[in-house]
C-alpha cells in the first residue's frame, strides 16, 4: 500500500480543482470555454518549460501529443461543452463515473487487479457526488451527457496512458510537456469555436492566473507524480474530492444553503475516500519510474 504521505499530496490536487470553480464563477467571463482552456494550459506549460529547462526527444513526441490531447485539449474541451449545456450537478455526477472507467481501463492496459473494495468505492462514490450536487428540476440534454461521458473517458485513458508510457523524467517535467501540447493544441480550437479569446482585464487575469497556475502547473504536476507513485485507480478515486470541495466553498465563501442530502453526500464521499485508499488494490505491478521529484 503507499505512503499516506503520497496519497494526502495526491488528494490535493483535486481538492484545488474544486476551488477552480469558484474562481470561474467569480472572475471569468462566459462564452469563451475553449480560450479560457487555453490561457490556463498554455502559459502553466511554458512557465514550466522555463523551469525544467528540458524538451522531449523526437521519439516521445507523438506519446506526448495523444497525452496531452486526451488530458487537456479533449478533456477540458468536453468538460466545457457538459458544463454550459447541463445543469453543474448533472455535469458533475456523469463526469464522476471515471474512476470506474480508470479501474477498468487498468485492468486492461496495466494489469491491474480489480479490487471489489474499489469497485465499491468507485459507485458509493458516484451515489455521494450525486447527491451533493443533483436538485431536483436538473434537466437532461443529450449532447451534454455525451460530452461529460466523452470527458470522463479522456480523462480516464490519460490517466492510465501516462502511467503506461513511463518517461525517464520527473513528474515536473513530464507536466511541462503535456501542458504545452494540451494547450497548443487548444490554440485553433479557441479561434474555430470561441471566435478568439476573452477578453482581459484585471479580474479575468486574476482568474486565469489561479487556474493557470495552482490550478494547472501545481496540481496537474502534483497529479501526475500521484499517477505514477500511488497508481491510476487510487489517484482517480480521490477526484471525488473536487465536487465535495466546490460544494463546501460555495456554503463557506458564497453563503449557499447546505442541505441534508448534501451533508450525507459528503459523509458519503468521505466514506468512499477511505474505502479506496485503504483497499490494497489498485497498485500496478513492475518497477516505476521515479517521479516523485
Amino acid at each position: 500500500m503507499p505512503r499516506w504521505s503520497d496519497i494526502a499530496l495526491t488528494a490535493l490536487a483535486p481538492a484545488v480543482w474544486g476551488c477552480s470553480y469558484l474562481a470561474i464563477t467569480l472572475a471569468l467571463p462566459e462564452g469563451h470555454a475553449l480560450g479560457i482552456a487555453c490561457l490556463r494550459a498554455l502559459p502553466a506549460g511554458l512557465l514550466l518549460l522555463l523551469i525544467v529547462r528540458q524538451l522531449p526527444k523526437r521519439p516521445w513526441l507523438g506519446k506526448l501529443l495523444v497525452l496531452g490531447g486526451l488530458n487537456f485539449t479533449l478533456f477540458w474541451s468536453l468538460l466545457n461543452i457538459a458544463a454550459y449545456r447541463l445543469p453543474g450537478g448533472v455535469a458533475a455526477t456523469v463526469g464522476a463515473i471515471q474512476p470506474l472507467i480508470v479501474i477498468a481501463l487498468a485492468r486492461l492496459a496495466l494489469s491491474t487487479p480489480i479490487g471489489p473494495r474499489q469497485v465499491l468505492a468507485g459507485f458509493a462514490g458516484l451515489a455521494g457526488v450525486a447527491l451533493l450536487v443533483i436538485t431536483g428540476d436538473a434537466e437532461m440534454d443529450m449532447i451534454g451527457v455525451l460530452a461529460g461521458l466523452g470527458g470522463a473517458l479522456a480523462m480516464a485513458a490519460g490517466s492510465v496512458l501516462t502511467r503506461r508510457w513511463q518517461f525517464p523524467v520527473s513528474a515536473l517535467t513530464l507536466t511541462a510537456w503535456q501542458l504545452t501540447a494540451g494547450g497548443v493544441m487548444l490554440v485553433p480550437l479557441a479561434f474555430l469555436v470561441d471566435g478568439g479569446l476573452p477578453p482581459l482585464n484585471p479580474l479575468t487575469l486574476t482568474g486565469l492566473a489561479w487556474l493557470a497556475i495552482p490550478g494547472a502547473a501545481l496540481t496537474y504536476w502534483i497529479w501526475f507524480r500521484g499517477l505514477a507513485v500511488i497508481g491510476p485507480s487510487r489517484a482517480t478515486l480521490l477526484g471525488f474530492l473536487s465536487p465535495m470541495t466546490a460544494v463546501c466553498l460555495g456554503w463557506i465563501v458564497l453563503g449557499q444553503s447546505l442541505s441534508a442530502s448534501q451533508i450525507a453526500g459528503i459523509a458519503v464521499v468521505m466514506a468512499s475516500l477511505w474505502l479506496s485508499q485503504t483497499s490494497a488494490a489498485g497498485s500496478q505491478p513492475g518497477p516505476v519510474a521515479d517521479q516523485r521529484a
